[in-house]
Formats: C-alpha cells, sequence, structure tokens
C-alpha cells in the first residue's frame, strides 16, 4: 500500500526508514561487528533490540558504521509494498558490498523473511541468512553455518515464543522511553494485511515479567513505556501455576489488569500502549486508564474505513455503529482523551458512498492525527485470494487526497484548541530547531517544543501553549 501519516500539516511515511543502532558491547567481544538496521512499526524496532542483546551476548559490538561491519541485518516490514522496495534497494546495496568484501554476512530478519525467503535467498541471491520473528535465538547459529560456506534459513513460528527472559539493549539512546513487548502474533485475519502470516498466532506474555522489566527499566532513570502487541486488547494470561495443566477456570489477566499493574510500578512512569482494535476494546480498560493519572490519555484505534459494508470485507469484525460507541466510551471516561487512527483508501469494491461514510466518520471523531494509505493487494492475504483490487488507481489517489486534506484540517484544530492550556510535559531531549529547545510529550502524544533553560531530559515540567502549527505545540515552562 501507498501510506501517508499525517501529524497536522507535515506529511510523513509511516513506516519509519531504515535506522541503524549502536549499543556498547561486551567485555569479551570476539572482534566482529554488527549493522543493525530496522524498517516499519514499532513491534519491529522492539525486536531489533531482542537481535542486538541476543547477538551481544556472543561478542558482538556494533556499530553505525555499515562500511566496517562483519555482520549485516535489515530487520523488515512486508506490510506494506513500498517499505518492502526501500529494504530489496538496500540489500541490492550491500550485495555490490560483498564483490570488494566476500567474507560480509548479510541477512534478512522479520515480516519480509519469512515471506520471500525463497526469492531472497535462491532466485535474487541477495541474502545469506534468513531469520523470521520467532527465529532469533538462533541467529549466532545461522551466522556460524553462512561463515561456513552455507546459505542458512530459520522461518519457523512459534505457539510459544515470548522472549521474556531476554533483556531487551535499548535502541532508543535518549534513556528516557522504552518498547516493552507484552505479546506476540495475532489473530485477527483482516482480509488486507498479511501479519498473521508473517508473525503466527497471538501469545501473551506472563505479567510478571513485564512488570519487573518496567521496574527495571524505571530504576534505570527511564519514565515511559510503551507496551506492545498486535492486539494489545486480547492480552490474557491464564495464572495456572507451573506443571499444573491450563484450566479457563483459573484466574486470568486481562489486559486492563496489565495496565494497573505496570502503573503501580511507579506514579512517575508513564505507561503509553499500542494497537488497540476496536472489536476488543472494553469499558474495563478506558475505566483504568481514568483511574491512574500516569497512563496517558492517548488511544491509536484504527478504523480502515468508516463505512460497515467495506468493514465486512475487511473482515474487521465491527461495524460502523460499534466503532462509534467505542469512540463514545473513549470520551465519556477521558473527555481530553486524543485518538489517532489509520485509514484505507480504494479497499476492493469501495464506492464513492462507502468514500463519504468515511469522511463522515472523520468528521465525527476529529482525530488529532492519521495514519493514512491507499490499498494495494498484498500476496497470500484474503484479500488477494478472494476479491478483485477493482477501484481504479486514480480514484485511490483522489480519496486518499480527500481524506489527508480533511485530517489536516482536524490536525491544525485540535492544536488550535491547546492554545493557552497548560500541560505536563516529560522532557525526551534537545529539539531538532534549536540547542536551545527542548521537546517533549503531553498525556495526549502531542509534541511540544519550549526553551531549554536548566532543564534535563527526563524530568517532568508544566508547559503552557503559546501558539502551534498543525504538526506541533509551541510553549514556555510555567514557574510556580
Amino acid at each position: 500500500m501507498s501510506n501517508t501519516a499525517l501529524f497536522g500539516d507535515k506529511t510523513i511515511i509511516e513506516e519509519r526508514q531504515g535506522e541503524a543502532m549502536e549499543m556498547e558491547g561486551p567485555v569479551a567481544s570476539n572482534g566482529k561487528k554488527l549493522f543493525l538496521e530496522s524498517y516499519g512499526c514499532q513491534m519491529n524496532f522492539s525486536d531489533s533490540e531482542i537481535v542486538a542483546s541476543v547477538l551481544i551476548r556472543e561478542g558482538y559490538t556494533t556499530t553505525k558504521n555499515e562500511d566496517e561491519a562483519d555482520v549485516v541485518l535489515l530487520n523488515t516490514c512486508s506490510i506494506r509494498e513500498n517499505a518492502e522496495q526501500r529494504v530489496r534497494n538496500r540489500l541490492t546495496e550491500f550485495k555490490k558490498r560483498k564483490e570488494n568484501k566476500p567474507s560480509l554476512v548479510v541477512g534478512v530478519l522479520g515480516c519480509m523473511a519469512e515471506r520471500l525467503k525463497t526469492n531472497l535467498l535462491e532466485e535474487e541471491k541477495l541474502v545469506d541468512l534468513v531469520a523470521g520473528p520467532d527465529a532469533y535465538r538462533d541467529l549466532p547459529n545461522l551466522i556460524t553455518e553462512v561463515e561456513g560456506g552455507q546459505k542458512a534459513v530459520n522461518v519457523l513460528l512459534s505457539r510459544e515464543e515470548t522472549y521474556a527472559d531476554i533483556s531487551p539493549v535499548r535502541l532508543d539512546q535518549n534513556g528516557v522511553t522504552a518498547f516493552i513487548s507484552i505479546m506476540r502474533g495475532c489473530d485477527n485475519m483482516c482480509s488486507f494485511c498479511v501479519v498473521p502470516f508473517t508473525r503466527g498466532r497471538e501469545r501473551s506474555r506472563d505479567p510478571h515479567t513485564i512488570v519487573e522489566e518496567a521496574q527495571e527499566l524505571f530504576d534505570k532513570g527511564y519514565r515511559e513505556v510503551t507496551l506492545l502487541g498486535q492486539n494489545v486488547d486480547s492480552y490474557r494470561w491464564n495464572l495456572t501455576k507451573k506443571g499444573e495443566i491450563e484450566n479457563p477456570e483459573k484466574p486470568t489477566v486481562n489486559f486492563a489488569q496489565l495496565l494497573e499493574m505496570v502503573a503501580l510500578v511507579d506514579p512517575e512512569l508513564r505507561i503509553r500502549f499500542s494497537t488497540s482494535h476496536p472489536k476488543d476494546m472494553t469499558d474495563e480498560v478506558l475505566m483504568t486508564m481514568a483511574k491512574y493519572k500516569n497512563i496517558c490519555e492517548y488511544i491509536h484505534l484504527p478504523v480502515q474505513s468508516g463505512s460497515t459494508r467495506v468493514l465486512e470485507k475487511m473482515n474487521r469484525g465491527y461495524s460502523r455503529e460499534w466503532y462509534i460507541d467505542r469512540i463514545d466510551a473513549i470520551r465519556k471516561y477521558m473527555p481530553n482523551c486524543a485518538i489517532s487512527t489509520d485509514i484505507i483508501t480504494g479497499f476492493c469494491t469501495e464506492t464513492d458512498e462507502d468514500h463519504q461514510d468515511t469522511l463522515s466518520l472523520m468528521d465525527y471523531v476529529q482525530y488529532e492525527y492519521a495514519y493514512m494509505f491507499k490499498y494495494s493487494e498484498r500476496p497470500k492475504t484474503l484479500a488477494e485470494r478472494k476479491y478483485e483490487d477493482d477501484v481504479p488507481e486514480e480514484a485511490k489517489q483522489k480519496r486518499l487526497l480527500e481524506v489527508i486534506d480533511k485530517q489536516q484540517a482536524h490536525s491544525l484544530m485540535r492544536n488550535e484548541q491547546a492554545v493557552g492550556k497548560v500541560y505536563e510535559v516529560l522532557i525526551e531531549g534537545t529539539s531538532k530547531r534549536s540547542d536551545d529547545q527542548l521537546f517533549g510529550r503531553n498525556s495526549q502524544n502531542a509534541v511540544i517544543i519550549f526553551p531549554k533553560g536548566d532543564l534535563q531530559k527526563g524530568q517532568y515540567v508544566n508547559v503552557r501553549v503559546v501558539s502551534c502549527t498543525a504538526a506541533t505545540l509551541l510553549g514556555e515552562v510555567v514557574v510556580d
């Protein structure tokens, strides 16, 4: 799919561009350097932290300089076509580099690995190594196979793997915010999505390990964690003791209860989460969010379409009316909660009337921001097998532009409503605009830029918004 994320008047690619990560290596280095580049969603970047941890344990040191790398691993996204194309372009670059450095090991990890293993290894000969999302523990063995002259593959999906026992090496070097993966896989067979085929079935992680990781991060100075899952609302952990047969009658921990457990780590630790599914979001989750000040008032709630007919073809499991009910519930429990969404234009059989339903729903919700895409077929999905991609490209693009224009107006309106208000902001670092300015986010996930003064990252500070663009809030520190 062609995809666009709109934060006010700025249009950006939703999948983050390839980002290299660098951390300190172990005391006993094996002399080999790892260049690790990540693409796609937050879950992919969280997975890269697992990969780094696995290989650092084996003696690798990481580098941001690809020229000095002995091993190059690209953690990939297969959700949208343009993400795959960017990865292919990078792999072609590294293939040329191997001509001058034959010992260089090039591997692909993640969703593209599982989906395109044969193409990448045998037909296009772009990589030496392919490892799926559940095979990261096996990476040292796979690299050894390649160094022995073999191609190496492990794309087996697991019903148990959560990497709960591996302490991630943190990709985000600001020391303030961090991801915590609470579950893996997805059981929602949305007809346009390839994730269930590339990441496998849902499995939740022991809540006690999640709380322990949150506590460890807080003790190290982190002040915000984002709980990650393809569908966090379906998180569920059975409290059957080790050695017992799993019993549905046993108490379970659901997502609302997990949220509360993490919120109780410390009131100074902010909690965010992503992503929610409209069909599974409960009032219990919303009441828990409203109960704890350190659970941020922000929800990403993908709608995809405002048409019940199209939602049924997408196999989303809810109607337009159900989605609006969830929006009303959010407003009931948290009137100041910010909401963002995903929207696809031009899905199979979408009519102008369906498109108008999407626009009218946007007017009803008035999202703070949105990720917007035009539909393109993804292999192996139900839509690819069952439906004809019958909406003309011109119509898809026209509808996408109309969605973008409407969201731009809503983003600007939401930011204008913030002018004059005071927000508690967690400082995340120095603004890209100026070394004399800092930036941070409020509970609603809005970025606010303000003068640095004597403040430091990791601090909470009250900031009054004095002006805005559609993308950013500008403020001044409120002195007590």
